[in-house]
């Protein structure tokens, strides 16, 4: 008989909130595919949580890359169960009226095409068996004005409404959406945003 444990699908697995999530999963029992489009980080993950799980590199921007990366787990791990949209990168800390429409496009893309593609994907397998939850994650930007960050505010917001979109959508056949919405968190990004001096954090 085939390993019954769930399965978790992490975006964004290699560094923090991304990694974190995967150890707790993994310490309840779930195994875990960990993308990210760092494949040696990730790769270095997978092997720290154990070998009934996977690494698999993806820019969840890229259509076709989301694609092969679903595949992949159902290939190594088999049913999906969950999935948390987390991949994301830090916007230029710019005056709107110096921010590019390469840079505003790249980060819509892989915070928000990102989840939408992903969720596209799960969607597809767990919608065989009806069941799975997939959980986005959103943040205090999207929901509250912070300057220069529009583009990624844009983007946290637009996974807020696509959450209650999809949530409704899916639900009939027993798929729930949910988003969360932090606030700073101590990750490699935001600690970049420190050292450039652009957050404050607390001594």
């Amino acid at each position: 008989m085939a390993d019954q444990k769930p399965v978790v699908a992490i975006t964004g697995a290699g560094d923090g909130i991304g990694w974190a999530t995967a150890r707790a999963f993994a310490r309840n029992g779930y195994r875990v595919a960990l993308l990210d489009i760092d494949a040696d980080s990730v790769s270095a993950r997978a092997r720290e949580l154990g070998a009934e799980h996977a690494d698999i590199c993806c820019d969840v921007s890229k259509e076709v890359e989301v694609r092969a990366a679903f595949r992949k787990i159902a290939d190594r791990l088999g049913n999906l169960d969950a999935l948390v949209n987390n991949a994301g990168i830090v916007s230029p800390h710019l005056p709107t009226s110096e921010q590019t429409v390469e840079s505003f496009e790249r980060l819509l893309g892989v915070h928000l095409s990102g989840t939408f593609l992903c969720s596209r994907e799960a969607h597809a397998q767990m919608a065989v068996r009806q069941v799975g939850s997939i959980v986005n994650i959103s943040s205090i930007a999207g929901i509250s004005g912070l300057p220069r960050r529009n583009a990624y505010g844009a983007a946290k917001a637009g996974i807020a409404s696509m959450t209650r979109s999809m949530a409704c959508e899916w639900a009939s056949i027993g798929i729930r959406v949910n988003a969360v919405a932090p606030g700073y968190v101590a990750t490699a990004l935001v600690k970049k945003l420190e050292s450039d001096g652009f957050v404050d954090t607390p001594r």
